[in-house]
């Protein structure tokens, strides 16, 4: 079985300023060293469709989609909140980037392969049910979890998100719900000064600044991975930021790309003992372009026991 790489021309158009650091170079940063690594022929290159409105109100509110529909400009651009601004060309790549993370739960539901990463943007995990945030317009993984539930009646979807930023939309979009175990690390006291409110499915653990590897590892083989065995998830879906890597300037953690292959391959684990191997990850943040586009091969290359 293989893993799927799944992006998008349109991701490039999106864009929100010279100066923003989500931008369209860090697809390109992503691609470029998929390429130079030599992985890229491993990979199944799909491309990315158009979620329906339809499949957004799994879980946003039909105000919200009209709203940020109804402000798509035809020029310039329009802010939708302080940070996260539309262009022209960002409701198509926002309905792709949901609708990413909808074919990888397709392709690997269906067996066509294993595991997929999914190189999108706008990222996903800020935007809550009824509003846009934090570079976010829609919550891509909540989507797609709420989409596998719906159309292939899986019971137990596992989230996992190691953003440095908490993932406040997803936790709103799945508060107590016992069909979905959350696990989380993340910058604390940080944007969105969000995830200590405590809830019976969210593994959500505040790390200070400066923490490093060893730290996460630790939480991750104490606290996520028996929470995760316990709930035998048929399938796990994450939260792929990079931005907790030592060289990213907006977050203050001391990731190396040693760890988050370290990471991917716990959860692979848990995938295959309980989910035949399935996982769709999704791409979260990462703005040291060089980082990133690092990470992300070794966090591809653990996908595919490369």
């Amino acid at each position: 079985m293989t893993t799927g790489y799944i992006t998008h021309p349109d991701f490039l158009k999106h864009e929100m300023g010279s100066h923003h650091p989500e931008c369209p170079e860090r697809i390109q940063a992503i691609n470029d060293q998929l390429i130079r690594s030599g992985i890229d022929r491993f990979l199944q290159h799909l491309d990315a469709p158009l979620a329906t409105e339809e499949q957004l109100e799994l879980v946003h509110s039909p105000d919200h989609i009209a709203f940020v529909k109804e402000r798509s400009p035809a020029s310039g651009y329009f802010m939708l909140d302080g940070d996260t601004i539309m262009n022209p060309h960002t409701w198509s790549a926002a309905l792709r980037a949901a609708g990413a993370a909808i074919a990888g739960v397709d392709a690997v539901m269906k067996g066509e392969v294993e595991n997929v990463f999914c190189a999108v943007r706008p990222p996903g995990h800020h935007a809550e049910p009824t509003r846009s945030m934090g570079f976010c317009v829609f919550d891509n993984v909540a989507v797609a979890a709420r989409y596998a539930m719906e159309a292939y009646g899986i019971e137990r979807v596992a989230i996992i998100d190691f953003d440095v930023h908490h993932g406040n939309g997803t936790e709103a979009a799945f508060f107590n719900d016992p069909n979905v175990l959350m696990c989380s690390f993340f910058q604390h006291p940080f944007y969105p000064y969000s995830g200590l409110d405590r809830a019976s499915n969210m593994v959500n653990v505040p790390l200070p600044a400066s923490t490093r590897g060893d730290v996460v590892r630790s939480i991750v083989e104490e606290q996520w991975l028996p929470r995760l065995r316990d709930f035998e998830p048929e399938l796990i879906i994450i939260s792929a930021g990079f931005d907790a890597h030592r060289e990213d300037d907006l977050g203050q953690m001391g990731l190396v790309e040693d760890d988050y292959a370290w990471i991917t391959k716990q959860l692979k684990g848990v995938a295959n003992q309980y989910a035949q191997g399935r996982i769709v990850s999704c791409l979260e943040g990462g703005y040291n372009l060089s980082a990133l586009g690092r990470s992300v091969v070794a966090h591809v290359k653990a996908l595919a026991d490369i």
